[in-house]
């Protein structure tokens, strides 16, 4: 139906240009939302009837008129109804809803995918601290960017991946002491033990092989351990190389990938920092304040300035944030995407005023944010809270052990990301309909096994007869199908792998109420291809939506 709604909005466009010139750029279509006001609908007789100083409800009957008078609108549409103040609502041919079937079968992976544009984003996700395992908070984060890199890409542009560490401060000198503890012997509960250590079983983990005098590899670094407990700066490479490969590990396990590793101790040793803050300096954005280093950022619509070096010459949080956005710019992302727990939600406002005070050109609103919350893990009633290994959270490690990849993927993109989401094991683990990856998994597994069963070639299918698919539960399942576009799109735009997951439940719904209506295996062979060929299409968009959410589509269940 793409190609079907692309000519008619060329239709729509041709008469709104006649009245309005430069109107006819802005036309568009919306799915109406209830299908009894048809198939689709368009606001532009209430756009344009102000400037044209006419009745909304006059015009929209005039653009009727001349629309129905179109081949174009003859051959497609069955009806244009005008419904409130101006709506102007079509009722599409049986023969243009059954177009879908045909697109999809003849795109196959392909389907709901836009051209190449040119355009370049970076999205940064994850960027987890490595001071310890992956928490269930990283699995959403992870889930997410990997989703939202799928939805760009899917609408043509070249997406990066890439994963900043935050390998500098107290936190990496924390994790140096905590090892060296365990090292001597010490463990929490000691009287010697650090009052702010880490306590989980990892911390034990790493200094048994840091005294071994092991080897490990991460992806950008090899580090084999000194052995020397006296040694700090030995034990920090370590334990950072340790936890780097750990959490390797696990995003391998959760099949997210990077082109990018982006460390923060490189802004430093680059001289980044320092010359972000010259940048600061010498454009006259920064003051001088009871030993501190201030940034102007009330200039930029931050509530109050913001200490940029404090007393102690130690820079905050925020200063190598603008000074990696900087470099992000500068490597040529007009396009920028960080995905972040809520907890930065401060930091938007200074790293952004940062950015426009620096003066180098960086876009208003640069960088785009997405912030989620964090997820409570329910097991039997009870909330789960900490795995031994951490010692005082759930892991990801857990989460996919407990249920599967799939499951923590689909349940973690089933909610907005700023919604706090419990995460339910045993609902995970169910063979349900309540189920939601099960649900959905299931109607693609029941096709195939119809397919199966049928046992002929899905090339052929593209041709035959889709006349026949003129049933109310075939022609609400061929509209579900022509929704996958536009869904895409819109998804992509408001960073919302949410809307792929809430579509295919809503696509399998379609699914399982047509298969209850109707018998697709039928003596009748015309009739059997055309519904054939209308299940072979459901489980392709099934398919290619639950690759956006990083999920299995299997074929057997």
């Amino acid at each position: 139906m793409i190609a079907v709604k692309q000519e008619l909005l060329a239709g729509l466009a041709a008469e709104l240009e006649k009245r309005v010139p430069g109107a006819g750029a802005r036309a568009a279509f919306e799915t109406p939302k209830s299908a009894a006001h048809g198939d689709l609908a368009s606001n532009a007789a209430m756009q344009l009837a102000k400037p044209l100083k006419l009745n909304p409800r006059q015009l929209a009957e005039s653009l009727k008129a001349d629309l129905m008078a179109q081949p174009v609108y003859q051959r497609w549409v069955q009806a244009i109804e005008i419904a409130g103040p101006g709506f102007i609502n079509f009722r599409l041919q049986p023969a243009a809803r059954q177009q879908v079937v045909r697109e999809v079968l003849q795109a196959g992976g392909r389907y709901g995918h836009r051209a190449q544009g040119g355009q370049k984003v970076l999205v940064e996700f994850v960027s987890a601290n490595p001071t310890g395992p992956l928490h269930v908070g990283h699995g959403r984060q992870a889930a997410l960017g990997d989703a939202i890199c799928h939805l760009f890409e899917n609408q043509g542009w070249a997406v990066t991946r890439e994963f900043y560490y935050n390998d500098a401060g107290v936190q990496i000198q924390t994790l140096a002491l905590s090892v060296q503890a365990r090292g001597r012997g010490f463990k929490p509960g000691d009287a010697q033990w650090p009052e702010s250590a880490y306590n989980g079983d990892y911390i034990a983990d790493i200094a048994a092989d840091y005294l071994a005098g092991q080897t490990v590899a991460a992806d950008d670094r090899s580090v084999q351990a000194a052995g020397d407990i006296e040694d700090l700066q030995a034990i920090r490479e370590f334990a950072v190389a340790y936890l780097r490969h750990e959490q390797d590990l696990d995003l391998k396990a959760f099949e997210v990938r990077f082109d990018n590793f982006y460390l923060e101790s490189s802004l430093y040793t680059s001289g980044r920092v320092e010359q972000a803050v010259q940048l600061l300096k010498d454009a006259g954005k920064t003051y001088e304040q009871d030993g501190a280093l201030w940034l102007k950022s009330t200039d930029y619509g931050d509530d109050k300035d913001r200490v940029m070096r404090k007393s102690d010459g130690s820079y905050t949080y925020f200063v190598p944030d603008v000074a990696y956005h900087l470099a992000k710019w500068e490597r040529g992302y007009a396009r920028a995407i960080n995905i972040q727990g809520m907890d930065h939600h401060g930091t938007i406002a200074r790293v952004r005023a940062g950015l426009q005070a620096a003066g180098q050109g960086v876009a208003q609103g640069y960088p785009d944010y997405v912030l989620h919350t964090m997820v409570r893990v329910m097991r039997g009633g009870q909330e789960v809270k900490i795995s031994k290994r951490a010692g005082s959270y759930v892991t990801l490690r857990d989460l996919i052990e407990w249920t599967s990849k799939d499951a923590v993927r689909f349940f973690l993109l089933s909610r907005k990301p700023d919604t706090e989401y419990v995460f339910d094991i045993d609902l995970a683990l169910a063979k349900s309909n309540e189920n939601p990856v099960y649900y959905v998994q299931y109607a693609h597994a029941r096709i195939c096994s119809v397919l199966a069963s049928w046992g002929g070639a899905i090339d052929q299918l593209a041709q035959v007869d889709l006349s026949l698919l003129d049933s109310a539960a075939a022609q609400a399942l061929l509209l579900k199908l022509a929704d996958y576009p536009d869904m895409l799109l819109h998804a992509a735009q408001g960073f919302a792998p949410h809307d792929v997951a809430f579509y295919l439940r809503e696509l399998a719904a379609c699914y399982h109420s047509y298969y209850d209506a109707e018998r697709i295996l039928v003596d009748d062979e015309p009739l059997k291809l055309a519904r054939l060929a209308l299940v072979a299409a459901t489980a392709q968009v099934l398919h290619n939506g639950l690759t956006v959410l990083g999920v299995s589509a299997p074929r057997k269940m």
